[in-house]
């Protein structure tokens, strides 16, 4: 079965979320769990934790198919001592609210070696910093999200994710989603056929298919191998809708998450809809 959602608002407490989602038809979401923006953010409260969880439960939500996502700020392969840091207890603070609200997963951009260091070394950063924020967390699997490969963003490329996984020491709690935008902008074909299969198969070869906890689903506003990250609203931009339909004809994508992050956000209910027709014409 397919759980299809979006990254909706939580405007007014996370507890807001699980209605918002149920609002434009999804069966899935994702979130922020504090302001993506800023360090720092008041703690949970008690009333916003139990609301939240109330919520899911009352709109049959489980937390398998909630996929929130960290700040952008945080960048887990920084270069500098003082930058990663920061960068590890924002993302300690990110999982621990992910505990806090009984969630399993906590996606997350890799990270940039801002052309300071060399790529190798920035991977093993961003390893040693999962493998020192699991320390001290219980029941969330950190989900390295791949990158466009804009600037100096590692993690556009499957090899980059596998490297990362491959220092990781409690592999039972890392994982991968995959964001169609990001993998057509660093290059890969999802468009024709071939190019959909091979995609797929270089990810098992490489990462594992066991590793997918997740899709992001966004058409992209810039052409295959741009490594720019423009999100487009599905069947607007460069890939059109037809990756997204053998997607949701692909049994290897059932029982995870499939999030739009598409920049219109009046259109989700129209694109999930769409996505469901997709499923239902499987064959």
């Amino acid at each position: 079965m397919k759980y299809i959602g979006a990254h909706v608002s939580t405007s007014g407490g996370v507890e807001n979320a699980p209605q918002n989602a149920h609002a434009i038809g999804a069966t899935a979401f994702a979130l922020f769990t504090k302001n993506q923006r800023q360090w720092q953010a008041r703690p949970l409260t008690t009333s916003s934790i139990d609301a939240f969880q109330e919520n899911c439960e009352k709109l049959n939500y489980s937390p398998r198919y909630i996929l929130p996502h960290d700040s952008y700020l945080i960048n887990l392969g920084h270069p500098e001592a003082e930058g990663l840091q920061k960068s590890r207890t924002a993302f300690l603070d990110e999982m621990q609210r992910c505990e806090q609200l009984g969630l399993q997963l906590l996606n997350f951009h890799p990270g940039s070696h801002l052309n300071k260091i060399d790529l190798a070394t920035c991977l093993r950063t961003i390893a040693e910093s999962i493998n020192m924020v699991l320390d001290k967390t219980n029941g969330v699997t950190a989900v390295i999200e791949n990158t466009a490969g804009q600037g100096s963003n590692v993690g556009f490329l499957f090899e980059h994710l596998a490297e990362i996984i491959s220092h990781v020491e409690d592999k039972s709690r890392i994982g991968v989603c995959v964001d169609t935008c990001h993998a057509h902008a660093s290059g890969y074909d999802l468009c024709s056929q071939p190019g959909f299969s091979e995609t797929f198969e270089t990810f098992d070869r490489i990462v594992g298919m066991d590793f997918l906890k997740g899709l992001h689903l966004n058409d992209s506003k810039k052409p295959r191998g741009s490594r720019v990250d423009r999100h487009e609203s599905i069947g607007d931009g460069d890939m059109g809708t037809q990756p997204f339909a053998w997607i949701m004809q692909d049994a290897r994508f059932d029982d995870m998450p499939l999030i739009l992050e598409t920049p219109n956000t009046e259109n989700w209910p129209q694109e999930i809809a769409m996505l469901k027709d997709f499923q239902e014409k499987t064959g």
